[in-house]
């Protein structure tokens, strides 16, 4: 059937005799000495030789804390991702446990009325992230607890950093980042992860944790991040999507840029950094593989709420199939060369592949 402006148009079809189009499909035998398909052929073969393999073990699931008993929020950019009082993220860190998701990321939702220009909620020992660290580490102590550092979340204005005639100020932000860094340190966090993009904050982050005898926490530091388009339902979780005055541009990396995420790669190194991350994940594959390959460090990438939602999103509308473009999307970042991978996908993908063993 022929297709001509839109209309069927009828065509006569012939029918080839059953013997003839037998012999029609018995072509002569190709001389290949080498035929890749021999290894695909079977679902054992393909596993045999895959050479990238997601686990549990690459997992990190990021979870958001609010104020409240009991509670839990939808977060409506994010579907199936809410917002936990602290009991309820500590049910959340038994449910990593048992899946064996050895690590989670806190980020806080903070009360309106604590927001402040300078962001000092930022460093009070009992606040959101603090009281979850403890509440967590009590109940569930062998699951690694990774915690953001920059005042975002704390600000009034949304940005990561100190803000003063429109600019944010470097040296006098990273004076409260350090701050910011110790007393969740003291309330038993396990990585300090930075992700101001201030020039020297990791040096500086060291420094004092190490002074004030912590040496044993570890940073892995967001050293190259990207001012991208992909945050946005993130900044819905913790409330600074509507708070944001103006952009982050100032600070965070230009998309066009690689050259320049070797040097913060480097720099942050050089001042100490465990680990480092890209971020976000999926639109920077190409920088995960050159850090990867340039440093050969512990390489992690952030797959954004942006990107989470866009997958969400097709999948509910049948766009998509969830389950694989899931597990392929993770499959992606192994592949270019990440070490673990910060997704809210976690749960789920733990899950499935707890019940594939």
């Amino acid at each position: 059937m022929a297709i001509k402006f839109g209309r069927p148009i009828e065509r006569k079809i012939g029918f080839m005799p059953l013997q003839a189009e037998a012999r029609e499909m018995q072509a002569a035998p190709l001389d290949l000495a080498v035929r890749l398909r021999r290894n695909r052929r079977a679902d054992w073969a393909r596993r045999m030789v895959r050479e990238h393999t997601l686990t549990v073990d690459d997992l990190i699931w990021p979870l958001f804390v609010m104020d409240g008993q009991n509670a839990r929020a939808p977060i409506a950019s994010m579907p199936d991702v809410e917002r936990l009082s602290v009991d309820q993220a500590m049910r959340e860190a038994e449910r990593a446990a048992e899946l064996s998701i050895p690590c989670i990321a806190l980020f806080p939702y903070t009360d309106p009325k604590l927001r402040d220009e300078t962001g000092s909620e930022a460093l009070n020992p009992d606040n959101l992230v603090c009281r979850a660290i403890r509440a967590i580490k009590k109940e569930v102590p062998d699951v690694g607890i990774l915690c953001d550092v920059a005042l975002d979340p704390f600000t009034s204005h949304g940005h990561d950093g100190l803000l003063r005639d429109g600019v944010i100020l470097n040296d006098e932000t990273v004076a409260v980042l350090v701050k910011q860094a110790l007393v969740q340190a003291e309330a038993g966090c396990d990585i300090i992860a930075p992700s101001d993009m201030m020039d020297g904050r990791v040096g500086a982050i060291r420094r004092a944790l190490d002074q004030a005898g912590y040496p044993d926490v570890s940073i892995m530091s967001y050293a190259a991040k990207y001012a991208s388009a992909f945050y946005g339902p993130f900044r819905d979780a913790v409330g600074s999507s509507k708070t944001l005055t103006g952009d982050k541009r100032t600070y965070q990396m230009d998309p066009g840029n690689a050259d320049e995420a070797l040097r913060e790669v480097a720099l942050d190194i050089e001042e100490g950094a465990d680990m480092v991350m890209v971020k976000p994940g999926m639109p920077y594959l190409d920088i995960v593989r050159i850090v990867k390959e340039s440093y050969g460090m512990p390489t992690f990438a952030y797959q954004v709420s942006g990107e989470y939602a866009m997958l969400m999103a097709a999948a509910q509308n049948g766009w998509l199939d969830g389950e694989r473009a899931m597990i392929e999307s993770l499959t992606a970042f192994k592949r270019a060369g990440a070490d673990g991978v910060l997704t809210y996908f976690a749960p789920r993908v733990a899950k499935k592949l707890k019940d594939e063993k």
